[in-house]
C-alpha cells in the first residue's frame, strides 16, 4: 500500500509518501510545502491543495492520512487550521482518494510511546524506525509519524489504540 500522510497548516504543510505496510514500511518522498508570508491566505491555501494534487499525481497513493484537528483556545486559529486541513483534504477527495484522520496524541503515542512528545522526540523516531540518513524537518517528520500511525492501524493489536476516522 502507498499512502500520503499530511501534517496540514497555511505556510507550511508536511507531506511524506510511504510504501509497505505494519510490519515493512519505506519512505519514498518527504518535505514541506512552504508558502511565504507575503501571500495572503487563499493563495497560500490554493498553494497547498496544488502542491498536494502535484504529489498525488506523481505518486499515486493508494490513502491519505491527515492529522486531526486539535483542541484550541482561539477561535482565530481554530478556523485558520480548519481552512488549512480543508486544502489538502479537497486536493485527496478530488482524485477519489480515502482519507483517514488521527488524533495529534495518538499518532505521537503509537510512534513515540508517549502522547505528549515533543517535535524533536517525533523527527528522532522516525528516522530510527524508518533508518533514514537523516532527521527531517519537523513538519515533514510529522506527516511520516501520520502516515506510519495509519499503516499501524491495520495491524490488528495497534488498531484499536489509534482511533481511525475516515473522513
Amino acid at each position: 500500500m502507498r499512502t500520503l500522510g499530511i501534517d496540514p497548516a497555511v505556510r507550511n504543510t508536511g507531506y511524506a509518501i510511504l510504501e509497505g505496510d505494519h510490519t515493512n514500511a519505506r519512505v519514498l518522498d518527504y518535505g514541506v510545502i512552504s508558502i511565504p508570508q507575503r501571500i495572503p491566505q487563499s493563495g497560500a491555501l490554493e498553494a497547498v491543495c496544488t502542491g498536494i494534487k502535484n504529489l498525488i499525481k506523481k505518486w499515486e497513493p493508494d490513502e491519505v492520512a491527515v492529522e486531526g484537528i486539535i483542541f484550541v483556545q482561539s477561535y482565530r486559529t481554530a478556523i485558520s487550521m480548519g481552512a488549512a486541513r480543508a486544502a489538502p483534504l479537497i486536493a485527496a477527495a478530488s482524485h477519489g482518494l480515502a482519507i483517514y484522520e488521527y488524533a495529534p496524541k495518538k499518532v505521537k503515542q503509537a510512534i513515540v510511546g508517549k502522547g505528549n512528545a515533543d517535535k524533536q522526540q517525533v523527527a528522532f523516531m522516525v528516522r530510527a524506525l524508518l533508518k533514514l540518513p537523516e532527521t527531517p524537518p519537523s513538519d515533514a517528520a510529522d506527516a511520516i509519524a501520520i502516515a506510519l500511525a495509519h499503516l499501524q492501524a491495520s495491524d490488528p493489536l495497534k488498531a484499536s489504540m489509534l482511533d481511525r476516522r475516515k473522513v
